[in-house]
């Protein structure tokens, strides 16, 4: 029997949405086959567009960026847990899904926000992990957690972007669980455990990377 892709990431363009106050990605061709003889885009945009994942180092100072994790970080066994009629991700709702977390290395949450991508309501409040919850997670065998929208914290300016307002990050970057961001297709999944990839650019020093995520049923 075949395998099954399931490409978990948006496409990434100009329109793509971006976090609040943050610069949007610019693609520009700057050669082309009739009058070059061969075609060239140039891409300015952060690390941080798109699907994409949080290193460490993006919130925490003197911690690990994606070029010090060894490449088998970015794959293994997931599950996806369905948080799209919760308004939090709470200890005891998460605790239900206890023995599926204890087989895998990702736990990726389906918000249902993959819906409103490109869309004002993107930044809505979205269901995110209680600090409690986020603190049981730690002593799992996890490489990362992924979820469908901008951020496993409530979303707030980057301009305002402190410990305090980001406080999941800090608890899961500090034990360099990574996290990926702006999943999509997660209603695609099944509720049995199946292998993930989300392989970052080889990027020295990157604090992040935009990804190709892919679930391989």
């Amino acid at each position: 029997m075949q395998n099954k892709l399931i490409d978990l990431s948006h496409l990434l363009n100009e329109h793509a949405t971006v976090y609040p106050d943050t610069v949007a990605p610019k693609f520009e061709f700057i050669n082309n086959v009739a009058e070059h003889g061969f075609a060239e885009m140039q891409v300015t945009m952060v690390l941080h567009s798109g699907t994409h994942i949080d290193a460490p180092c993006h919130i925490l100072a003197n911690t690990k960026s994606l070029s010090d994790f060894p490449v088998d970080k970015f794959m293994g066994n997931a599950i996806v847990v369905p948080c799209h009629n919760k308004k939090e991700i709470s200890l005891d709702y998460l605790k239900t899904f206890e023995k599926k977390i204890a087989q895998v290395n990702f736990v990726l949450f389906f918000t249902g926000w993959q819906y409103k991508w490109n869309t004002a309501a993107y930044f809505d409040n979205c269901p995110t992990l209680t600090e409690e919850a986020a603190k049981w997670l730690l002593p799992f065998n996890l490489k990362g957690i992924g979820i469908d929208s901008f951020s496993i914290d409530p979303v707030v300016s980057a301009h305002t972007v402190t410990g305090q307002t980001l406080p999941n990050h800090n608890i899961l970057l500090a034990a360099d669980i990574i996290l990926i961001e702006n999943l999509t297709n997660l209603d695609k999944l099944p509720d049995s455990v199946f292998a993930f990839q989300c392989l970052p650019l080889n990027i020295e020093e990157a604090d992040g990377s935009p990804v190709r995520a892919v679930a391989i049923l």
